[in-house]
């Protein structure tokens, strides 16, 4: 006999919800994150040569992003859907020219249902650009914490939030229905004073660990004190610091209009970032990266 029971939820949104509220998140200074996914959306929107009258700003994760989206010349009146315990839009269908997600995409139970939702509120050929954490965000993070446990208890509890990988993400876009669906990442290095120093950063942020199944008891002092050595002597940094790398993976997508190319097998996601925004390909050094 089937059942039409939705697949139990990955995150504790209500436990994320009241961080955010409480405490203001990400908290002064630890917006670097939220600063970089900015500057890569305000780089493709650059690089395009229309105007957007009306965008949509999905879950900003930060003050700022509203603020430094709507002082974008080519862009217009802005209107926010901020974070719920449901996953659902305010959007109606076919009014935005526009939709940025600020940086939350990967807190969603469902993001191709989100996803879905963006590419419907969005009018023919209108634009999606969705910074997300990708897959080898904290890599190191987790390997330490993994080790860490193992050897001190015997076993593994969930530590830090799954991140899809940049494949897997792209693919989300065909699943959702979007045109020329790129998925380009970029990394970001970090240092601390060490492994704590990091973990309390993360918090800071707003992204500390809110997975339903969390261990609800606090992490053993040994625990903490393993993997903080390991992560010392593995990955370390100038100055007697730690480094810590992460992710940004920006989704890029068209809803479907007149007279653009189809879309590629899913799973491909392989057009060029150039091609979907239809814009000429800078070439290698045109600009520079970030450290």
């Amino acid at each position: 006999m089937g059942s039409d029971a939705s697949p139990p939820p990955l995150f504790d949104r209500a436990l994320w919800l009241e961080r955010r509220r409480r405490r203001g998140l990400p908290e002064p200074g630890t917006a670097f994150l939220h600063e970089a996914a900015l500057e890569s959306v305000e780089d493709r929107l650059s690089l395009v040569p229309r105007r957007f009258p009306r965008a949509g700003l999905v879950w900003p994760g930060a003050p700022l992003w509203a603020e430094r989206l709507g002082a974008i010349e080519a862009v217009g009146a802005v209107e926010v859907a901020p974070v719920t315990a449901e996953e659902v839009l305010p959007f109606e269908a076919g009014t935005l020219d526009l939709v940025v997600s600020g940086l939350t995409l990967h807190w969603a139970d469902d993001p191709v249902g989100l996803l879905v939702q963006m590419r419907r509120a969005l009018k023919p050929d209108g634009l999606l650009l969705a910074p997300m954490l990708g897959g080898e965000t904290l890599a190191e993070l987790r390997a330490c914490l993994a080790e860490a446990e193992a050897a001190e208890t015997g076993g593994l509890s969930p530590r830090v939030s799954p991140m899809g990988e940049i494949r897997q993400l792209g693919a989300l876009l065909q699943r959702a229905g979007f045109a020329m669906p790129v998925a380009d990442s970029e990394r970001i290095e970090a240092s601390y004073a060490d492994a704590l120093a990091l973990m309390r950063e993360l918090r800071a942020m707003g992204e500390a660990n809110a997975l339903v199944a969390r261990r609800r008891a606090p992490l053993r002092r040994a625990v903490l004190a393993r993997a903080a050595a390991l992560y010392a002597e593995r990955f370390p940094a100038e100055g007697g610091r730690v480094r810590a790398g992460f992710e940004i993976v920006t989704l890029t997508g068209w809803a479907p209009g007149p007279g653009q190319p189809e879309a590629k097998r899913p799973g491909s996601a392989g057009a060029r970032l150039a091609d979907a925004l239809g814009v000429p390909e800078l070439k290698a050094g045109d600009k520079a990266g970030r450290s």
